[in-house]
């Protein structure tokens, strides 16, 4: 075999980070060492794999084909080296995690602890998005999804569900009055999403039916921003319980309209892309969340 695996490794590091300095600083090496690996890399198939300028590095049509076939064999190195540690009942390697913030603030972190005691060869990569990421663009290993799932390609696996309440500050309340009747919402400063606009319907069964939609008076695409605002005593807010669960048991924040409010839960699913099984270090991540957010959602 001409090419090394620390070789591949450091071509994919280049394209990943983006730089040679990049991916230097990203696999503890100095520059020089992986310019030179790259070149000897070049030099044992005897072709360009990226052309270099000034600005930027590119890779040239035989280092795209030659990247792709690279990727898969580092891939089934890591597989390789985690079916040993599964036998040796020792989960390890990178797992990457992607969850919007909220979700990631008040459910992931507080598990992470646990998480990492009982499985320390693991090295969790947490990311936070608020939007729908392309898993495999963005190099994600498990997303945690909240709501209706709309993209069929993809493996899920559903980890429990969370109630929807409409909430306001006890000082809100106090300055603006407490609503009896959800079309007493018209008079009131409403906090919704710039989107979806779905979570701009609120769980009220109210004249027009199950399901109230709100004009907001102040929007955010964030939950926690969403939240943060609702506690400044800016408006009512419908929010999930994973992420009042402590305000309402402090009574910084507190239910209204609890008679008409539907009792509309929203999904949490984990979802990926591998069509085998799963790899450990994902399997059982998945396992311990199952069993945590069972204790959450009630």
């Amino acid at each position: 075999m001409k090419s090394s695996l620390d070789e591949l490794a450091v071509l994919a590091a280049i394209v990943d980070a983006g730089s040679i300095s990049a991916a230097a600083e990203h696999l503890g090496q100095t520059v020089s060492a992986v310019s030179r690996s790259l070149g000897r890399l070049e030099q044992k198939l005897g072709t360009t794999l990226m052309r270099r300028s000034t600005r930027r590095l590119e890779l040239t049509e035989e280092g795209q084909f030659f990247l792709a076939r690279a990727r898969k064999v580092l891939a089934a190195v890591e597989e390789a080296e985690e079916q040993l540690a599964l036998r040796r009942d020792e989960p390890a390697g990178r797992l990457r995690i992607n969850a919007a913030s909220p979700f990631m603030l008040h459910v992931l972190v507080p598990l992470v602890a646990g998480f990492r005691q009982r499985y320390p060869q693991i090295e969790l990569e947490l990311n936070s998005s608020d939007q729908i990421i392309d898993l495999l663009e963005q190099r994600t290993d498990v997303a945690l999804r909240i709501g209706t799932l709309a993209d069929s390609s993809m493996h899920a696996r559903p980890l429990g569900s969370f109630k929807l309440r409409v909430l306001a500050s006890p000082a809100y309340l106090a300055a603006h009055g407490r609503p009896t009747k959800v079309e007493q919402l018209a008079a009131h400063q409403l906090l919704g999403f710039t989107q979806p606009e779905s979570l701009n319907t609120w769980p009220l069964r109210w004249t027009g039916g199950e399901g109230y939609p709100i004009t907001a008076s102040l929007s955010a695409s964030s939950g926690e921003t969403l939240r943060q605002l609702a506690l400044a005593g800016l408006g009512l807010v419908a929010l999930s319980d994973f992420m009042t669960a402590t305000d309402r048991a402090e009574g910084t924040l507190v239910q209204v309209l609890a008679p008409h409010t539907v009792d509309t839960r929203q999904p949490v699913h984990a979802v990926y892309y591998r069509n085998t099984a799963l790899a450990s270090r994902i399997s059982c991540f998945l396992d311990y969340l199952a069993v945590e957010m069972a204790t959450l959602t009630g």
